[in-house]
């Protein structure tokens, strides 16, 4: 990266906030020593967003490699955030909600689908919900089957909210969306430490073996992510090391989302 300043902040999250304030600095590295990591913030971006309160829904999207910690991330911010301003004014919608419906395909065909690839995902759904968000309307959220390999005839109610967190591997990937959003984040987590994370999740709670998990991950999930989700990090307003781990990624977060609720 270049032109970039790095700064200690001993004193928490206002001094980010305050070290760049009427600054020309486009990106800055706010230095977790706990953690010996950096949190990169690309100021420009942070700032507009962060004075700019006129926004009726203000959508955050959060993108990352499978099991790289954005749903922690997304979940402990919507967790923290709710219990201050209720749950009325901000929600959580998980891209995995918009994987295309394959009804049509017989179930051989559906197995063969590549979740990592964006060609699996209905983002023209996802862009035309997040623009009714923001217009102050209504959706109705599909609910996806991984037994089925479809969507089922279920759809979740979601009424417009201030803040709306998006979270998912492939959000970055597609302008439209990326055009949506207020502000994104991409949560950087070494790819042999998110193959780890996968294999105790998809062995312990959904009942794969070793070698399924491995023989996907070496088929779609590494190419994949080297194809097209890596690549869109250069999109993300604020890249976290760390994924859900980073608290001072999240008490920036959480600090500055509060003000839309004053």
């Amino acid at each position: 990266m270049q032109n970039k300043h790095r700064a200690f902040f001993p004193n928490g999250v206002q001094d980010v906030f305050d070290w760049y304030h009427g600054r020309e600095i486009p990106i800055i590295a706010a230095f977790d020593a706990q953690a010996s990591s950096f949190l990169y913030i690309q100021v420009n971006q942070v700032a507009k967003f962060m004075t700019d309160k006129s926004h009726q829904c203000v959508i955050i999207g959060i993108a990352g490699a499978s099991a790289s910690g954005k749903s922690l991330i997304a979940s402990t911010l919507y967790r923290e955030l709710r219990e201050q301003v209720g749950d009325e004014h901000i929600g959580v919608i998980p891209e995995d909600s918009y994987y295309k419906d394959q009804g049509h395909l017989s179930m051989e065909e559906r197995v063969k689908t590549n979740y990592d690839h964006p060609s699996s995902m209905d983002h023209s759904l996802l862009f035309q919900h997040l623009q009714m968000l923001k217009s102050g309307q209504a959706i109705e959220l599909p609910v996806y089957s991984y037994v089925e390999h479809t969507r089922t005839p279920e759809t979740i109610h979601i009424e417009p909210k201030k803040v709306i967190i998006l979270e998912g591997i492939l959000l970055l990937t597609d302008a439209r969306l990326r055009d949506e959003m207020n502000f994104s984040i991409f949560v950087d987590t070494p790819l042999d430490i998110c193959l780890m994370r996968r294999i105790k999740r998809d062995v312990n709670e959904r009942g794969r073996s070793m070698d399924s998990v491995m023989a996907q991950y070496q088929k779609t999930v590494r190419p994949m992510f080297l194809q097209f989700i890596e690549p869109s990090k250069q999109y993300a307003d604020i890249i976290v090391p760390r994924g859900g781990k980073n608290r001072i990624a999240i008490d920036i977060l959480k600090a500055k989302i509060s003000q839309f609720f004053e």
